[in-house]
């Protein structure tokens, strides 16, 4: 398994097939990471869609998503799930970003943060834009995961 990502370090570039919901309509499309590059990009990988602690944490993000906006940063939601399980996730809960299929776990595990069989670890990336990593938090226990305002903060310092 590869290491994560250090703070200072480039990420992996990497495309993955995906689905944003917006006012009721679905537009999916291949999202690639250094396409984004010239603006902050936030990565969230979460578990599972549609669980407790997943839903909690992307509806956080949801509620949050105009800050990320105001600081011209994307975030998007990575699971192993696919894009039609993310499609229904987003249009049950109102999910604003877009949610990325990590079908077979490669990106996730090129992150680093996968547990063998049993999925991938809650895990968010602050990438500055030229797709270095400038803040992460990986949990050994998937229950916690940091607040919309915490990630925010971290985003809003890249400016500084």
């Amino acid at each position: 398994m590869a290491k994560s990502p250090e703070r200072g370090a480039p990420v992996p570039d990497f495309t993955l097939p995906g689905v944003q919901v917006t006012a009721g309509e679905a537009a999916r499309r291949e999202y690639t990471l250094s396409a984004e590059r010239g603006r902050p990009l936030v990565l969230a990988f979460y578990p599972g869609d549609d669980t407790a602690v997943c839903t909690r944490q992307l509806c956080s993000y949801t509620s949050g998503f105009e800050s990320f906006e105001n600081l011209g940063a994307a975030v998007w939601g990575i699971s192993p799930q696919d894009v039609d399980s993310h499609e229904r996730f987003a249009r049950k809960h109102g999910l604003a970003m877009p949610l990325l299929a990590d079908t077979g776990v490669a990106v996730s595990r090129q992150y680093g943060i996968t547990l063998g069989s049993a999925g991938l670890r809650r895990s968010v990336f602050v990438l500055d834009g030229q797709g270095i990593v400038r803040w992460k938090h990986v949990t050994l226990i998937g229950l916690m995961f940091p607040s919309a305002e915490q990630i925010a903060s971290q985003v809003a310092s890249l400016a500084a």
